[in-house]
């Protein structure tokens, strides 16, 4: 009998958000490092902390989701997830617009 608890996605969604946290400060302070010493940056570089940031941000929909959608009562289930829909669609874009905001910034000056 396969296991349908949502709750056995945690672990591997905490696993995914920490790590990318993780890799997206090394990132970030790698980046730091190579402007002080006048390095220039290719801007092919960024899609590292880009990965690493969605990486975080679908882990933590993810959790949120086991949080509020996935402990919901039946009555009100449709009315979390659709909140939670829109929620989540508006992080998303807050993210898309964020990486092609910094994606064009970069190239502009390079």
């Amino acid at each position: 009998m396969p296991d349908t608890n949502p709750n056995r996605l945690r672990k591997p969604l905490l696993i995914v958000e920490f790590s990318s946290l993780a890799v997206l400060l090394v990132s970030m302070i790698w980046f730091s490092r190579q402007a002080d010493a006048g390095m220039s940056l290719n801007a092919a570089w960024l899609i590292l902390p880009a990965v690493a940031s969605l990486g975080v941000f679908l882990s933590f929909i993810g959790l949120m989701y086991l949080r509020w959608v996935g402990s919901a009562n039946a009555p009100h289930n449709l009315r979390h997830k659709l909140v939670f829909s829109l929620l989540a669609v508006t992080l998303l874009g807050i993210w898309v617009y964020s990486i092609v905001h910094t994606w064009l910034s970069i190239t502009a000056t390079s």
